[in-house]
């Protein structure tokens, strides 16, 4: 490749990262083709989405108000709600391709089985009707949430089994007794969904959890705590203003049979599951212990019989056409520096790769489609294999000393943390080439 000749670039994925990329990478003049292997542009937002990878639910809704969700050149519509549900986000997503000329780059049902490393530091793309195509670099913008990761109880289970990705409404589990694993914003949407149908719903809780008001004092909680949270505070402060905050709108954990954490978590809550908890339309349990049949004991040592069990229990990263050389997965985690940069493949990049722990995972995208447009242009360098290695290392303890020990957290990211070393390396970088 020469320096500030015009690349060819795949993008694989026509959700918020994809578009995002290809968005960036069009305005500066590359040549770029994005694969869909689906019919829709939205990703995981497009309710029953035909690529087959959406968790989508009919009650969907975005758990960061539309300012801090959107992209920071293209904000909702002023009629848009604080909190838009899935069908808004795929219309703004849509009207975001259209006004950036983004649509048109896309090639719907395009399967990528293939990608390699080629000539010339190339890389060979191959789709599922033996299309071959070579790009000076690949953007992976598949996302991280289109391989459920099941319980190791799962088939001990006799009762209805389903992952989390396939609920779609809750009239089907009408008057049965429905047991919801797992804790995070997907539990809790399908608690406080199937709770108005269902004759019982019980949540099993295996880890802390600290569930955050929608909204507080009359606005959303996330402007709150930009107000009260400060750069220069400790962890320690700001976990306790979000469990002060909790408190006050719920009283503590452990009186609705859960346990305030400890630890650096993701936050997670529903606007209705409280007002459902102090109805007893949802209670909730600890950690499952073993399960027979449809019998199900906690570590209580406590036993109920369920109908049904939906496990909210994540998902499992897959990118099954990259190979074991060029992958950069190893479970829970990615091999990627800064979240994006592979060490040891030159011209091949990840968006979109994350959880933030509070604040809105598009507007990161920006960051990362930013900085991977000018990597490509050459207007960025990056340090040497090694020094990528440490740091991808360093994130890693980083991750296991203040998050909890579960895979939840492999992909977690502070957002401010995230930005401020991502802008450090950028200009460091930057001045190098200038």
């Amino acid at each position: 490749m020469t320096l500030g000749a015009i690349k060819k670039v795949a993008i694989i994925g026509a959700g918020a990262a994809g578009i995002c990329a290809a968005k960036h990478l069009a305005a500066a003049g590359q040549e770029v083709i994005i694969f869909e292997m689906g019919s829709k542009i939205g990703g995981l937002w497009v309710y029953e989405n035909d690529n087959g990878m959406s968790p989508a639910y009919k009650s969907l809704h975005v758990n960061s108000e539309n300012k801090v969700t959107a992209y920071k050149d293209f904000p909702f519509k002023e009629s848009a709600p604080i909190y838009p549900d899935h069908s808004q986000m795929v219309e703004y997503l849509n009207d975001y391709a259209n006004h950036f000329g983004i649509t048109q780059l896309i090639r719907f049902k395009a399967v990528v089985t293939n990608v390699l490393p080629d000539q010339d530091q190339r890389w060979r793309v191959t789709l599922a009707d033996g299309t071959q195509t070579l790009f000076d670099a690949v953007v992976v913008a598949t996302g991280h949430q289109g391989v459920p990761k099941h319980p190791n109880f799962r088939d001990q289970f006799s009762g209805e089994y389903l992952h989390s990705q396939a609920y779609k409404v809750p009239e089907p589990f009408r008057d049965k007794n429905i047991l919801v694993v797992g804790i995070g914003n997907s539990a809790c949407d399908i608690a406080s969904d199937v709770c108005s149908v269902a004759k019982s719903v019980t949540v099993a809780v295996r880890s802390p959890v600290l569930l955050m008001p929608r909204m507080f004092l009359g606005v959303p909680t996330s402007r709150v705590l930009g107000k009260l949270e400060k750069p220069w505070m400790p962890w320690i402060m700001k976990r306790w203003l979000r469990t002060w905050i909790s408190r006050l709108a719920f009283g503590t954990m452990e009186q609705w049979g859960l346990k305030t954490p400890k630890t650096r978590t993701h936050p997670a809550g529903h606007h209705l599951l409280m007002g459902h908890m102090i109805w007893e339309r949802i209670k909730a349990k600890p950690g499952i212990k073993n399960v027979h049949k449809q019998d199900v004991y906690f570590e209580d040592g406590s036993c109920q019989k369920f109908d049904v069990m939906i496990a909210a229990t994540g998902y499992s990263l897959s990118l099954p056409f990259l190979n074991t050389e060029n992958s950069p997965i190893t479970h829970p985690y990615l091999d990627l520096f800064h979240r994006v940069v592979s060490p040891k493949h030159k011209g091949l990049y990840f968006v979109g790769f994350f959880n933030v722990s509070g604040g809105g995972n598009i507007r990161m995208m920006d960051d990362q489609a930013e900085w991977v447009t000018e990597l490509i242009a050459q207007k960025q360098g990056l340090p040497n294999q090694s020094v990528m290695t440490k740091a991808i290392q360093e994130e890693r303890d980083y991750i296991q000393k203040y998050y909890p020990n579960s895979e939840r957290y492999g992909l977690e990211l502070d957002p401010a943390k995230y930005r401020s070393e991502l802008l450090k390396q950028r200009l460091n970088y930057k001045k190098v080439l200038s």
